[in-house]
Formats: structure tokens, sequence, C-alpha cells
């Protein structure tokens, strides 16, 4: 729920853009480099559309894993879908609770916790194979 500026009135515009999967990814990172660091609880507030984000958010540590955008634009019923495909999901990997899972891979549960920190980045944009011409 971000104001946009109207360049022609001058003027502050109410917008709302819905997220979208790919804006989960920067909260997993931050979840999953704060999860054990901070005497706070944890939320993913942006991205999760489905029980794999739900999932995710929580694998990286997250206390809850918000859904407006998946919900305003599936309705409530999306809820006991989302539920029934993460306990599934759960079942199939053998896991007994949220609270097993939960931070089991934040930076402290990986064995390269590289992986979330900035090095990362280099790997990340070399490896990168754009669709221009070149």
């Amino acid at each position: 729920f971000a104001p946009d500026l109207d360049l022609d009135e001058l003027r502050v515009v109410p917008t709302l853009t819905l997220s979208e999967t790919d804006d989960l990814l920067l909260p997993l990172r931050w979840v999953a480099l704060l999860e054990g660091r901070v005497d706070t609880g944890l939320a993913v507030t942006s991205g999760v559309h489905d029980a794999a984000g739900v999932a995710k958010a929580l694998l990286a540590g997250a206390d809850v894993a918000m859904m407006a955008s998946a919900l305003l634009r599936h309705g409530p019923g999306l809820v006991a879908t989302v539920l029934a495909d993460l306990r599934s999901w759960m079942a199939e990997r053998e896991y007994d609770s949220v609270d097993q899972l939960r931070g089991s891979v934040s930076a402290r549960g990986v064995a390269d916790p590289a992986a979330y920190i900035r090095s990362n980045y280099l790997q990340a944009l070399t490896s990168y194979a754009s669709t221009f011409p070149t």
C-alpha cells in the first residue's frame, strides 16, 4: 500500500499493487539471516501465495507467513487449500510439526550460510544467462 506520484497533477495517488510470488525472495533472505539473532518473532509479509510459500517462510525461520494478496485474489477459501497442501508437504517429508521445520533452512540451519549473504551476489550475476543478444 504505497502511494504513487502523479507527475502531471503533482499529487499523491493511492495505489494497491498486489504482491507476486517473486516478491517472496527478499523477505526469505532477511528472515533466514535474522532467525535466532533477534529476540522477536519474524513474519514474512510479501510474496506468499500458496503452501510452497508458507513452507519456505517457515523453513527460513518465520513465525508467521502472511498472504494478503493471495486472499484478495482468490478469496478466504484459499486458506483451507493452503493448509491442506502444507500438511501434505510436511507429511511427505516426515515433519511432525511446524516447530520441527521452522528455521531448519535459516542461515543458522544450513551447511553453507554464505548462500544468504552478499558474497553470493557475484555468483548469481556471473551465472545469469541474459536473453538479450550479445
